[in-house]
């Protein structure tokens, strides 16, 4: 070509001169720098997905373009308008962006793409803090989609120089296929057929959610053990980026409206558990659309947004919503801001204005245990009544949505608004006996409230936070205690717990446990750890607040005003260590009510240990009825929240064997605390059941 040509020349016709092409390096090997065409997003350089604007103009007489790059201009311009609208799918693909200033959290955009690929298209944002309270510039799943069969990387994924600010996604010593399988044993996927892969229902969103939860469990706990450094601490993302190239996944059919399986008030702990269950794709966008077929052409609609304070969203309101758009670079402090645009995100919920179509609401809200993190609460389904557009507090101009929720539905989001009255004045809480029936004995108060009827309580009983033991119980094996006096940590050998527990701690950073054991060791009094080391979770006392309260048909139960995380602890089961063999006699007199028999099994252990039934060193029964704590209060449920897990800690004088509970799922706010009584070995009278659920069998024990 002619050597006076710049970068962003356009050859004159007929001086395209093709004899003088004499060689062409392989496209890869380009780095082409082009100016973004208009409507488009523009991508900061290096570490952007490879976009590639074309030269302004038309080519000489006798040249075709070479597509994809040098098509024409208007063929390659995005129109808003286009008659095809493909839908927004999670991502499993990201690049590094570049360092820039950190911590906006945004709407976002969902950008099109289509639904069924396997690989998502990445929203880059550079440097923002995503709603789930991680720095984007840590993530690179580009690795994710780089493993082979066994689970590791390919070669190129591990000679990544260290300046090129990619972070490897995917750690060779962390075999996540391995871990997958196993995880899958507890599973019956058989029962998964397309069908239910496309339209799901609620007992395959409970199955999906739970593989995801034990897989990011065991990722990180793998991590944890191995210290691999260079590693991306999103183990969210990458259990969620392989179970959805794996096909584990439940309602991965576009919709408008409800999502069969998941229910209004479900609570999210990260997005990504929204993709897999269909009820919002983009794993960090705010607005998730659809194509809508409209006589011959297709138009966007939303289908859902995420409203997580980042915009200038008004969310003081149970029922109406103002929603802000995306785009414009609102709080990039690295961008100049702009003007929104009526593209993409923004013209699906302004064709879903006049469209009236019903719209999900999730309401991203703060975690009170991790202020950096989101919890996502699914509100429920709303509709657009009006739109407009106005200044921002930039003096640029931003779309708003008045969106109102429709009416019969459950509570939600209100139901967060009036535990945050209530914490801040217990009188305002209907039917409030006591503000705290421990009387100080634990570290945050259990409220008594009876809002059905007129019973002022309970039974009188004395409450006792902790186990007591009569005598203590020799030990059968010689007990070691660790000496780790700055407290236990994952991948220390010479730890004596450590090395009872498999070599794994059996909780995470944050305290939740990784799933669910036959018998569990944590640190005794004879240890040298502090008392907050990492393996004493279940001695630290109550960290959620639980309310005692009157039930329709089971007497009384416990609930939570916190959300409670899966895998996080409860409550232990408090009261007198008593004789096994008094049980039958307590049974024939019909003052077994408060016995927790740690003999019984469990019908359907929570995953975990492959269904293998808790081994404990002595048979071991607890009576609450005349003192006890919370746990006393909890109800039997065939389709239970809570798994009950025996701990054994030991001391200079021999063994102590523990009963602490621990959460199966997500739970909301106000959601009964329920655990599966158990089956007992010798029959007994059945017990008629009244929990309610789906998979009710009638009794129990």
């Amino acid at each position: 070509m002619d050597q006076n040509l710049g970068q962003d020349s356009v050859p004159a016709s007929g001086s395209f001169d093709k004899s003088r092409v004499l060689d062409v390096r392989p496209l890869r090997r380009l780095v082409p720098v082009f100016p973004s065409p208009s409507n488009m997003p523009s991508f900061p350089t290096p570490g952007a997905p490879f976009v590639c604007a074309p030269p302004s103009g038309h080519f000489p007489s006798g040249v075709a373009p070479f597509y994809p790059f040098f098509s024409s201009v208007d063929s390659q311009r995005p129109n808003v308008y286009s008659n095809t609208i493909s839908d927004a799918v999670p991502i499993n693909s990201f690049r590094t962006p570049p360092p820039s200033t950190a911590g906006a959290r945004v709407n976002g955009d969902t950008g099109p793409s289509k639904s069924t690929r396997s690989r998502f298209q990445s929203q880059s944002n550079s440097g923002f803090t995503e709603e789930d309270g991680y720095d984007s510039q840590s993530l690179n799943m580009n690795d994710v989609e780089g493993t082979s069969k066994s689970g590791r990387l390919r070669k190129r994924s591990q000679k990544r120089p260290r300046g090129s600010g990619d972070i490897v996604l995917n750690s060779p010593e962390v075999d996540t296929d391995a871990i997958l399988s196993n995880i899958l044993l507890s599973f019956n996927l058989a029962e998964f057929d397309a069908s239910r892969k496309t339209d799901g229902d609620k007992g395959s969103v409970g199955c999906i959610l739970l593989i995801f939860d034990l897989f990011r469990r065991k990722i990180s706990q793998a991590e944890d053990v191995r210290e691999a450094h260079g590693v991306s601490r999103r183990p969210d993302l990458r259990a969620g980026a392989i179970l959805m190239n794996k096909g584990i996944r439940t309602n991965a059919k576009k919709r408008i409206g409800l999502v069969p399986g998941v229910e209004v008030g479900d609570i999210f702990f990260f997005r990504m558990e929204m993709c897999l269950v269909g009820l919002h794709s983009p794993s960090m966008a705010g607005i998730d659309y659809m194509g809508l077929k409209v006589s011959q052409e297709e138009e966007p609609v939303a289908v859902s947004i995420v409203s997580s304070g980042g915009y200038e969203d008004n969310v003081e309101d149970a029922d109406v919503l103002i929603y802000s758009g995306s785009g414009g670079n609102f709080n990039k402090k690295d961008k100049e801001v702009m003007d929104q645009k009526l593209e993409r995100g923004n013209l699906a919920l302004e064709k879903s204005v006049h469209r009236g179509n019903e719209i999900r609401v999730i309401r991203g809200l703060r975690d009170a245990t991790n202020p950096s993190c989101k919890i996502y609460v699914y509100d429920g389904l709303y509709r657009i009544q009006e739109s407009w557009v106005e200044k921002g507090k930039s003096g640029c101009n931003v779309f708003k949505y008045k969106l109102v929720r429709l009416p019969g539905q459950p509570e939600a989001f209100s139901k967060w608004k009036s535990v945050q009255h209530w914490k801040e004045s217990i009188t305002s809480r209907i039917g409030v006996i006591l503000p705290d029936l421990t009387s100080g004995a634990e570290n945050i108060p259990v409220s008594l409230v009876n809002d059905v009827d007129d019973e002022k309580g309970p039974e009188y009983f004395s409450y006792l936070s902790s186990l007591k033991y009569s005598k203590p119980v020799d030990s059968v094996d010689s007990a070691v205690a660790c000496t780790c006096s700055g407290g236990c940590l994952p991948g220390n050998s010479n730890c004596a717990c450590i090395q009872k527990n498999a070599s794994c701690l059996p909780y995470t950073a944050n305290g939740i446990v990784v799933d669910q054991k036959s018998l569990m060791h944590e640190c005794g009094s004879s240890c040298l750890c502090p008392s907050n080391c990492r393996n004493r979770v279940s001695q630290g006392g109550l960290k959620v607040h639980l309310e005692v309260f009157k039930t329709r048909n089971k007497g009384w139960g416990l609930r939570s005003w916190d959300p409670i995380r899966a895998g996080a602890f409860v409550c232990v089961y408090a009261g007198e260590v008593i004789d096994p063999s008094k049980i039958e006699e307590l049974r024939g007199e019909n003052e077994d009510d408060y016995i927790f028999d740690a003999t019984r099994k469990p019908v359907e252990p929570a995953p975990g240990d492959y269904h293998v039934a808790p081994k404990i060193p002595f048979p071991l029964a607890i009576s609450a009825k005349s003192v006890g704590n919370v746990a006393r209060f909890m109800n039997h449920s065939c389709s239970p929240n809570v798994f009950w897990q025996p701990i054994l800690r030991e001391n200079n004088k021999g063994y102590e064997l523990h009963i602490a509970f621990y959460a199966i799922k997500h739970i909301p706010p106000m959601a009964e605390l329920t655990y599966d009584y158990g089956r007992p070995d010798k029959a007994e009278r059945r017990k008629h059941c009244q929990c309610g659920s789906s998979k009710c069998r009638g009794y129990f024990f």
